[in-house]
């Protein structure tokens, strides 16, 4: 059950940081919007822990997850953005 429970926070989290940060080079789509939720739970779980905010075993909630997919969308803007510039 707890991975139904990380695949709609992922979503929601990949939508929230969407709509935060709109883009045109940014990945579109369901399942997309899911997987960068889900990798931002785990950008914001793993600084979380590194930084002493969460227990090991404890996991990032809704806001750390938007965060957590901020982050990635700002990593994914600037590979993208230089990927664009060098072809």
């Amino acid at each position: 059950m707890s991975i139904i429970w990380t695949i709609i926070i992922g979503f929601l989290a990949g939508v929230i940081a969407k709509f935060i940060m709109p883009g045109d080079n940014e990945p579109s789509g369901f399942i997309l919007t899911t997987i960068l939720g889900i990798v931002g739970a785990f950008v914001a779980t793993y600084l979380g822990q590194a930084l002493g905010w969460y227990r090991p075993g404890e996991g990032a909630g809704l806001i750390g997850a938007v965060v957590g997919a901020i982050i990635v969308l700002l990593v994914y803007g600037l590979v993208a953005g230089r990927q664009r510039r060098a072809i």
